[in-house]
């Protein structure tokens, strides 16, 4: 575990090999996971490392991993001594901004076999890597829901 909520983040984390997630879990001990890293991509809990107050998120390595921390100091740094580095953070920022806005939306307005679609399209190296109770965590979907819906897509061919 690298991030508990209630925890002040020190750090993002830029994942050269394995696999991590960043959730959450509520008032009935139930997870939601918000998102997924693999080898190439970012995570973190951005609201507790701008703010320095106690986030809301866990980040755990679900998958033997090297990553690469980088403090919010270090990224200061960095931006004032190679400052093209200031554009590229903005850039993945504003992906990241795109693609959360993008996932609440689908959350609003997909059907859970559309949402596990989306999921299979976006992370298409995690269906045989992770446990299929984090897929369904990820899409909001119980694990005896999702295990009948996708039994259902396959004998649909839809999958």
């Amino acid at each position: 575990m690298l991030l508990n909520a209630g925890e002040i983040s020190k750090y993002s984390y830029f994942v050269n090999e394995g696999i991590l997630r960043s959730f959450t879990i509520n008032d009935n001990i139930v997870e939601h996971i918000l998102s997924f890293a693999c080898a190439d991509w970012w995570i973190g809990d951005m609201y507790s490392l701008i703010s320095k107050k106690p986030g809301h998120l866990f980040i755990e390595v679900i998958e033997d991993a090297e990553l690469v921390l980088l403090s919010r100091e270090n990224q200061e740094e960095l931006f004032h001594k190679i400052p093209k580095l200031e554009r590229f953070f903005r850039i993945l920022i504003e992906n990241s901004l795109v693609a959360n806005q993008e996932r609440l939306m689908d959350n609003l307005s997909l059907t859970a076999e559309e949402r596990f679609e989306k999921f299979c399209q976006k992370y298409p190296s995690l269906m045989a890597s992770i446990p299929q109770k984090y897929i369904a965590a990820y899409i909001g979907v119980t694990p005896e829901f999702f295990s009948k819906m996708k039994s259902k897509m396959l004998r649909n061919n839809s999958f």
